[in-house]
């Protein structure tokens, strides 16, 4: 039995209300609330504009509520970007690095996803780590070479299962429907996990929760979620309705 415990965290994106944000993190709040023997840890992470909304929704409740990046210094001339301490301040645990949408639209390497993820431990923010391969790397078969170096790149040295989550996302499975086959999900996640052995010991190793993003909704996520080395879904489209992303979370 894995002391590994299941991660179902949303990322909404660029998405959503004040009204839209307080009805789907309330829903998911009464949801929690009203559920029996929960083995699982729920997270959602708006805009940041929408965090305090979300924060007085799920209070109350286990629910956890995250940033979607953060800026890599502590304060200072960075218009348009926002402190990891600005998270913290508003009610957030955890806080996106990585994502495969900040590496394309806006040119972040390994190396700021690893500064990134420094300042979110600095603030006593889990940061959840993205990492995952385009179509073209994968059809080239260098789906291990790409994940292998973001791990070593992207993930800070001294990381620790308490402060780091690693999220597998295969870049071309992303709000398109498709996903890899069960084996070749387990396959990746076991492989991320022998590297992350290399970074930071076999014990955090072993500790540390990997999750899987691309395409994982209520009708692929049982299969998903039970194969050995996949501790939760970092989620896209199916986390912005309520129903869909219960019963994600359901099947965990």
């Amino acid at each position: 039995m894995s002391e590994r415990r299941t991660l179902i965290a949303g990322n909404w994106k660029m998405n959503g209300s004040v009204a839209e944000t307080l009805a789907l993190a309330g829903g998911l709040a009464d949801k929690l609330k009203a559920a029996d023997d929960v083995n699982f840890e729920m997270l959602v992470c708006p805009s940041a504009i929408l965090i305090p909304a979300a924060v007085s929704a799920v209070k109350g409740s286990d629910i956890q509520v995250g940033g979607q990046d953060n800026h890599a210094n502590a304060k200072g001339a960075h218009t348009g970007d926002t402190a990891v301490s600005m998270f913290k301040d508003a009610g957030c645990s955890y806080a996106i690095v990585g994502h495969s949408e900040r590496r394309t639209d806006h040119g972040e390497t390994d190396d700021v996803v690893k500064a990134k993820a420094v300042a979110a431990h600095s603030a006593g923010l889990v940061a959840v780590i993205c990492i995952g391969e385009t179509e073209a790397e994968r059809d080239a078969g260098k789906t291990l070479d790409v994940n292998g170096s973001q791990i070593a790149g992207s993930v800070p040295d001294g990381s620790t299962a308490e402060n780091t989550v690693v999220a597998y996302e295969p870049v071309w499975a992303i709000g398109t429907g498709r996903t890899p086959t069960s084996a070749e999900v387990q396959d990746v996640h076991a492989f991320i996990r022998g590297e992350l052995a290399k970074k930071i010991g076999d014990a955090e190793a072993a500790k540390t929760r990997i999750l899987y993003g691309g395409s994982m909704n209520p009708g692929n996520s049982k299969e998903l979620l039970a194969l050995a080395d996949v501790d939760g879904g970092l989620i896209g489209g199916a986390s912005l309705k309520v129903e869909d992303f219960w019963a994600v979370a359901e099947n965990a």
